[in-house]
């Protein structure tokens, strides 16, 4: 009964962990798809000020300087989220490596278990059944 409950358990495991893979794959695959849409916000980085209640609390210089950094990763930036659809290919044999990897944890985990059933089984006693010489006896 132990047994069939911790296989119960590990195969559980196996499809949640599948579907988890699946729903991680597809949004990741789709984030990556539609991320050269966004190529023309990078370009109005230079747009953006400091709130007016957090002017006064942070000098002209390091707020400058924040801009100047920010407007020279624009480029890079916008060229990341043009090449993003190309990196779609290898998302997906990383996710299916990952998931192989998952699987194989849980097989050894409903492995462990079952041998750590077995363990307990034999040192308790189990409930197989006596020889009937004992029981005759």
């Amino acid at each position: 009964m132990f047994y069939l409950l911790s296989w119960f358990l590990v195969f559980g495991l196996f499809a949640l962990w599948s579907l988890t893979a699946l729903a991680v794959h597809a949004f990741a695959v789709w984030t990556v798809s539609n991320a050269s849409a966004m190529t023309g916000v990078v370009s109005g980085i230079e747009d953006i000020h400091l709130p007016e209640w957090l002017a006064p609390w942070v000098p002209p210089e390091i707020a400058q300087a924040m801009t100047s950094l920010l407007s020279g990763f624009a480029p890079v930036v916008e060229s990341l989220l043009q090449t993003a659809p190309a990196l779609a290919g290898g998302l997906t044999m990383v996710t299916w490596v990952v998931w192989g990897l998952g699987s194989v944890l849980l097989v050894l985990l409903g492995a462990g278990l079952h041998l750590l059933i077995a363990i307990c089984r034999r040192r308790s006693g189990g409930s197989s059944p006596q020889p009937a010489s004992q029981v005759a006896a």
